[in-house]
């Protein structure tokens, strides 16, 4: 294949079914694949609870109830506060990254050209390698961990931290205290967007350039990097959950 035509092939891959322009612009294909699979995780493990049994559990049982016993042993080891929101929190985040994750398994010519029939032009189907949506999950676990700062001291000692921590209380240190601790707050979410994003990110683009080979070419590699890729998945999904337990952890207990 021609570099300029491997150019063009790697770039139609990397742009999204969008609308609007510039800061308003929305990825449709990020927001719609990621609604289907919050939709497929809350169906299936409602379906889950409402068959459940006890004497005669199902597979799938099976494999819902180890997967919410490991995540509740996770934060049970790593929140010691009141669980009673961020078991489920991190069992969404852990369950719904996988789902994000799992997409990256799907070849990456399948839906371009199925929607390419209808006259969609433009697809990408991994949201996790959409920096808006790893992003925007972010975002919501630093919201989190201000709440959690505010309920776990206070407003008068999640304030009082802000400018005491880590120098001390003295008028003099209030500033460098105030932003060192807004940058690390800030820190925290970045990492996490940017850590998923990285990886699966560059996942993507492995799988796209195997693509470039010809057809006979492309199982050993494809084979290989998707062997390999299968351990990548879970592991991003738990980091991502396990970072966020513990950053709630850290803001809600006192320093």
């Amino acid at each position: 294949m021609a570099s300029g035509s491997a150019t063009e092939y790697v770039t139609h891959h990397l742009e999204h079914l969008s609308v609007g322009e510039g800061f308003w612009t929305l990825h449709i294909d990020t927001l719609i694949v990621s609604w289907i699979l919050g939709f497929i995780f809350f169906g299936l493990f409602y379906a889950v609870a409402r068959r459940a049994s006890v004497d005669a559990p199902s597979g799938l049982q099976t494999v819902v109830e180890a997967c919410i016993e490991f995540i509740d042993n996770q934060v049970s080891e790593s929140f010691h506060g009141p669980k009673g929101f961020v078991a489920p929190l991190a069992l969404t985040i852990f369950v719904w990254v996988f789902f994000w994750n799992l997409m990256d398994l799907i070849p990456v010519d399948l839906f371009p050209e199925l929607l390419k029939l209808v006259g969609i032009e433009y697809v990408r189907i991994l949201p996790s390698a959409d920096m808006n949506a790893t992003f925007g999950l972010s975002l919501t676990v630093l919201a989190l961990i201000i709440i959690y700062g505010i309920k776990g001291k206070g407003g008068k000692g999640f304030t009082k931290e802000l400018f005491c921590h880590p120098f001390g209380s003295h008028p003099a240190l209030w500033l460098p205290n105030l932003m060192l601790n807004i940058v690390e707050m800030i820190a925290k979410p970045v990492s996490l967007g940017m850590r998923l994003f990285g990886n699966l990110y560059a996942a993507e683009i492995i799988f796209i350039l195997i693509a470039l080979l010809p057809i006979w070419a492309q199982w050993v590699p494809g084979v290989a990097w998707a062997i390999f890729h299968i351990l990548v998945i879970p592991l991003q999904a738990f980091i991502f959950m396990v970072l966020t337990v513990v950053y709630l952890s850290l803001a809600y207990e006192e320093h």
